[in-house]
């Protein structure tokens, strides 16, 4: 079938799984240098702090790419822009398979970074061109793919490592990078008429380099136990940079963002919520799979290779999915508030039994499951919770800003694990102690604690009602129900 723009469009029924698709896609190969890190240094005889890279920048680009896509998302060109950004991830991925270098190879996965902005924009489709209710549903699973997605691609990589080599688990990025370009390109229909394209150039400058100066702050641990005062140094600029650009979106008659949405107390909370979350989350996604890297000489961990490390993220990912499936019959009787909550408390609850029980490997897997749990009902709830009061238009800018505050908060994690690891370290030593893993996990269990008091705050935040803006998503018409 055609849209009034000649363009070939899926049925409603094909599009679905193709926004899925997309969505899992770029969330696998935007995480696939993890798994790979020590194979990177090796293959091209950098450190592995140098190689480290290859996951810090798609994370750096991916952070500055996402505001401006979905903006760009929200006018007019959005099938286009999403043609043209998984056009880059492909030619990314070919780089990062025949790489006559580092410097390529880093090209590679910088360019493959530009993709993590796009889960927004499969967002703003799927709430334009799905009935209202298939599409709350499927922009819950698409918030669900973004976030759990990272551990399909980790056991698949490190196998691919193991039997082929380092150029076989980036040629998958290759493959399923093309397949997603061809799915857009046969699926993804053109936005409705009427939308503006006006792009705040100036304003996306501004931000970009303000989240690049912020994420580089929290997420290099050593610059802060090697140099503290250019890490702060760095917090002053990101602040400055921010400001600036807050103070331009006020005045500018086409925002990247809309600072007025944002302030809505549903939103603002919502975002909150999402900061405080991502630092829990991904401070125990990241402990667990330095723990049982860790070999039994150092008094604990189990010392397995990358492709048991990558198992031990497949209940991640396959409970989050159940927990992503599970917010529907939840929010018939709940509020998006509530269902965040309890999703917050399955992830508060998995962060203190690592903390207290980690001496099997059956019992790090059972933390992997509940982590995904809570993690896949707190994703699919965080749509309904902004898109209540967001109209149907600013989808995708709305949504992109959550990915933005999602990225701080798992930077904030991982920093935070981090450097509570390296002060338990001793001197001499390559390995922290066991109890510098208790403590990180009550730390990120503390963050968690947090996040489930303020998501069930926003129960007391005002509705869609009282802002005259109706959500098209089937979303709750407000957050007090329940």
């Amino acid at each position: 079938m055609t849209n009034s723009g000649g363009i070939r469009t899926s049925s409603g029924r094909l599009l679905v799984p193709a926004l899925l698709f997309i969505a899992l896609v770029v969330a696998v190969v935007g995480s696939l240098g993890a798994p790979l890190i020590t194979s990177v240094a090796g293959e091209f005889g950098v450190s592995l702090a140098t190689a480290q890279w290859t996951l810090t920048a798609p994370l750096l680009v991916g952070a500055i790419a996402t505001p401006v896509l979905g903006r760009l998302g929200a006018g007019p060109r959005r099938r286009q822009v999403i043609l043209a950004t998984l056009a880059v991830v492909v030619a990314g991925s070919l780089l990062a398979v025949v790489p006559p270098s580092f410097g390529w190879l880093l090209a590679g996965r910088v360019a493959q970074g530009a993709g993590l902005g796009l889960t927004a924009l499969m967002m703003g489709v799927a709430r334009d061109h799905l009935p209202a209710a298939r599409s709350g549903p499927t922009i819950a699973l698409l918030s669900v793919a973004s976030t759990v997605g990272i551990g399909v691609g980790y056991p698949l990589a490190g196998l691919l490592t193991d039997v082929a080599g380092l150029r076989a688990a980036y040629g998958l990025g290759l493959l399923i990078t093309t397949g997603a370009w061809a799915t857009a390109w046969w699926s993804v229909p053109q936005p409705p008429a009427g939308r503006s394209s006006a792009v705040d150039v100036p304003g996306a400058v501004l931000l970009g380099s303000g989240l690049v100066a912020l994420l580089l702050a929290i997420s290099q641990t050593t610059m802060w136990t090697d140099r503290p005062v250019f890490g702060a140094a760095l917090l002053v600029i990101a602040a400055a940079l921010i400001g600036t650009w807050a103070r331009r979106e006020r005045r500018c008659a086409a925002p990247l963002v809309d600072l007025a949405l944002l302030r809505h107390p549903a939103v603002a909370g919502a975002n909150g919520v999402m900061l405080l979350g991502g630092i829990g989350m991904y401070l125990l996604l990241t402990l667990v799979t330095r723990y049982v890297q860790t070999p039994a000489s150092a008094g604990y961990g189990f010392g397995v290779d990358v492709f048991v490390a990558g198992l031990v993220l497949v209940p991640f990912s396959v409970l989050g999915f159940v927990g992503g499936k599970l917010v529907r019959p939840l929010r018939a009787r709940l509020a998006p508030a509530t269902v965040l909550a309890a999703g917050g408390t399955a992830v508060l609850v998995a962060l203190a039994l690592f903390a207290l029980t980690r001496s099997q490997l059956w019992q790090v897997f059972a933390v992997m499951g509940m982590l995904g749990l809570g993690v896949g009902v707190f994703a699919a709830a965080m749509p309904a919770a902004i898109l209540a009061v967001t109209p149907a238009e600013e989808t995708s800018s709305a949504m992109s800003f959550n990915q933005v505050v999602r990225s701080v908060g798992f930077s904030i994690g991982s920093a935070l694990g981090g450097l509570t690891l390296a002060a338990h370290t001793p001197a001499g030593s390559t390995f922290p102690t066991d109890t510098g893993y208790a403590t990180a996990s009550w730390l990120g269990a503390a963050a968690m604690g947090a996040t489930v008091v303020a998501a069930l705050a926003l129960r007391q935040a005002p509705d869609s009602t009282t802002t005259g803006v109706q959500s098209g998503s089937g979303s709750e018409s407000g957050l007090r129900k329940g």
